[in-house]
């Protein structure tokens, strides 16, 4: 039992140190207004994106392509949609579809363009307390809430969190947010993962961060999935440049360039070619 405990701990501080340092923190320089000198190209995007290594992978090549110097902010999807609305940034590259949907309704993206998806996987700890393998999501949620097992959850209106509440709501389990057994970690998903690990608990995370989270284990987790495959569990990533008709200061030509390139040939086949562990984080399907 002690060495459990030490294991969680050692796993918790390296979550802690990738957490901080993969979330909130542009490459370089300080976030300002979209828009201000240079050939910069700010970006808000999800923190999955940024965990996995994704953009370290393929920023370096378009900025080579295309002469432009890119840097990113990684937080919820809530949140780097609002970064959008308020004009802080200049394109967003996020994965909560009706949210995206609304968000250029309203005028403040526009073009919105599918790029790439992989799908959210529900886990847990191997002895499965709830008995959960074998369900349908629905049924998989009903079943932790009657059991009383500890589910985490994101609660920071991320797109995982927003994915979360629609399967509840699916599910036809009340918003759990009272319930004794139902806590929300208001943090990036590999510290919501390390909480539900110290918990012996249940989560909903996307593939590419539950890879992530097994390669900084060492391929040793304490949680692993136990539901998969659902077609509710899609997990669809878009790039929506900012509307300069709400933006006036939005540098549109550049986050076109950026999105253009995100659905050429060439990022697609690297998106493609992204692995960790070996293991395929993320498909392209900016053609279909």
């Amino acid at each position: 039992m002690e060495e459990k405990k030490a294991k969680s701990y050692i796993i918790y501080m390296l979550l802690v140190v990738i957490s901080v340092l993969g979330s909130g923190i542009f490459l370089a320089g300080e976030p300002g207004r979209a828009g201000e000198a240079g050939e910069e190209l700010l970006l808000a995007t999800t923190t999955s994106t940024d965990n996995t290594g994704l953009l370290e992978y393929l920023m370096p090549l378009f900025s080579a392509r295309t002469g432009i110097d890119i840097k990113w902010i990684s937080t919820g999807t809530g949140k780097a949609l609002k970064l959008g609305e308020n004009c802080d940034v200049d394109v967003l590259l996020v994965h909560a579809p009706q949210a995206e949907i609304d968000f250029v309704a309203r005028g403040f993206g526009i073009d919105r363009r599918p790029i790439m998806y992989n799908d959210f996987v529900l886990i847990g700890p191997p002895e499965d307390p709830a008995g959960v393998r074998g369900k349908n999501v629905s049924q998989a949620l009903q079943a932790i809430r009657s059991s009383g097992n500890f589910f985490v959850s994101r609660g920071d209106n991320s797109g995982t969190n927003k994915k979360e509440q629609t399967l509840w709501n699916s599910a036809d389990v009340p918003t759990p947010d009272q319930e004794p057994w139902y806590r929300q970690s208001g943090q990036g998903m590999l510290a919501t993962i390390n909480m539900a690990a110290e918990l012996q608990g249940y989560t909903l995370t996307d593939r590419g961060t539950y890879i992530k989270y097994e390669d900084v284990v060492e391929s040793n987790p304490v949680l692993v999935i136990l539901g998969e495959g659902d077609p509710d569990l899609l997990n669809q990533y878009s790039i929506i440049p900012v509307n300069r008709e709400h933006c006036p200061n939005v540098k549109y030509e550049k986050a076109q360039v950026f999105s253009a390139w995100m659905a050429g040939k060439e990022s697609q086949q690297l998106i493609g070619e992204f692995k960790l562990l070996d293991k395929k984080l993320f498909t392209p399907n900016a053609a279909q």
